[in-house]
């Protein structure tokens, strides 16, 4: 019982991994993706995480039995960018700022929301990242990068965000 109990704990993940999964369930509320980004009606709306997965099985908990637009949401979990085939959301948690640039590249023209809690993902050209300020979690986000993959961010989630512009960076 009591190992029993040892591997359930390892398995949570932290409260605010609980909470960045649910903010990555919500981001389907708040983007729209292209008709093209699923291959059919009853195509998934993908959710996946590159590298280490942090949420453990609260992602996949939180999306259980839930659709968007009719898509059955689903969670994927990849080790490469290679393996990315349909996917609308993807968490991206490597700690070395070259794999991380070199996922955003691999995506560039896709439909996919790169979201990651990385200092300079903005920068690297992602589209969202989670940082905290005051104990909160808050957004960061590139509507440059989210434009360029033909993702239309609705303006209650820009109102929530510190909008990243490069000229910052100057």
């Amino acid at each position: 019982m009591a190992c029993e109990l040892f591997v359930q704990a390892q398995n949570l993940p932290s409260r605010e991994y609980q909470l960045k999964a649910v903010f990555l369930f919500n981001f389907t509320q708040f983007v729209d993706w292209p008709p093209t980004a699923f291959p059919n009606e009853q195509a998934p709306m993908v959710i996946g995480v590159i590298g280490d997965n942090p949420f453990g099985s609260y992602l996949q908990e939180t999306v259980s039995g839930e659709k968007v637009n009719g898509h059955p949401v689903v969670v994927e979990n990849y080790t490469n960018a290679g393996e990315i085939k349909s996917c609308h959301i993807l968490f991206v948690n490597l700690n070395e700022p070259r794999k991380r640039e070199e996922v955003v590249e691999t995506l560039k023209g896709r439909n996919i929301l790169t979201v990651s809690d990385a200092a300079d993902f903005s920068t690297e050209g992602g589209m969202i990242r989670f940082f905290t300020r005051d104990n909160k979690i808050k957004l960061q986000i590139n509507p440059d990068a989210s434009r360029a993959a033909n993702l239309v961010l609705s303006s209650k989630l820009l109102r929530l965000a510190d909008i990243f512009t490069p000229k910052e960076n100057n």
